[in-house]
């Protein structure tokens, strides 16, 4: 983990270190009325994540990784169990505005330039047009996007415009950052490109971000904690603590310690069942 001091990352701080966990989960569970059946797709999932964290959650399609980010943002309820997102409810948490969420596209306003497109969020908060500006302005460079304020989405590529959608989460400041997959449709070189933008964006600001993901080398790549999950009902298998310098080339990727964390993750994959037929 790293603190950002005046635009450099330091190590983290034993203050930090101590400080109240990010988020925090106790048994969990959450069960959805399907009509005929009920329908389990999270059950007793422990978690907690701690500040300044990058934690990545994988798991099979349906074991409920997008639904356990989403309890998170107060857009799921659980069924029993307790969530605590930055010492708040979820409900709490979400009022205050006090995580950005960036789904799996981007979800921009084709009629709104890329610059409105950011500050929409702080139009309704009812910020000043020109701290608006400001604020979008600077998030905007964040993501290497500066000089494309006046541009469309339409204008854009599919990695673009992620970036903005990233910057639009950004633009009010949250400490904590939600992301859904957000690189999942684009293809490999792009998403490798992007990962390794977003690992110097959440190093320049010190953000705690929990990452939905399919692929075992981005969560690795990325991520100084790992959480596999097993099919649903959604539990959680295992939590890997990588021991990787958090300064991080796409080389790495083919060292012995890349493939260490990656066999784990498969293994746990493939111990919750992951890999059976359907």
């Amino acid at each position: 983990m790293v603190d950002v001091i005046d635009g450099k990352a330091q190590p983290v701080t034993q203050a930090r270190a101590s400080a109240p966990p990010a988020v925090e989960i106790r048994g969990l569970n959450l069960v959805f009325d399907a009509g005929d059946a009920p329908v389990t797709a999270l059950a007793d999932v422990d978690l907690s994540v701690a500040r300044g964290d990058f934690v990545s959650l994988i798991g099979p399609s349906g074991c409920g990784k997008t639904t356990l980010l989403r309890v998170m943002a107060d857009l799921e309820r659980a069924s029993s169990g307790t969530v605590r997102v930055n010492g708040v409810s979820p409900e709490a948490a979400r009022l205050a505005r006090a995580y950005g969420y960036v789904f799996q596209a981007p979800a921009l306003y084709a009629w709104r330039s890329v610059l409105r497109n950011v500050t929409l969020p702080l139009e309704i908060m009812g910020l000043p047009r020109a701290e608006r500006q400001e604020r979008a302005r600077r998030v905007l460079d964040l993501v290497n996007l500066g000089g494309f304020e006046g541009k469309f989405p339409w204008q854009l590529s599919g990695g673009m415009q992620q970036r903005v959608s990233i910057a639009r989460a950004l633009s009010f400041d949250p400490a904590l950052l939600l992301m859904d997959e957000p690189f999942g449709a684009l293809d490999e070189i792009i998403r490798d490109h992007l990962n390794e933008q977003l690992l110097r964006l959440w190093q320049r600001t010190g953000k705690t971000v929990i990452f939905v993901t399919h692929s075992i080398p981005e969560a690795v790549f990325l991520s100084t904690r790992i959480v596999v999950m097993s099919p649903r009902p959604g539990r959680i298998i295992d939590i890997i603590d990588s021991d990787l310098p958090a300064e991080r080339t796409l080389d790495m990727r083919e060292s012995a310690a890349f493939t260490a964390i990656a066999h784990r993750v498969r293994a746990g994959l493939k111990a919750g069942h992951s890999y059976d037929d359907a």
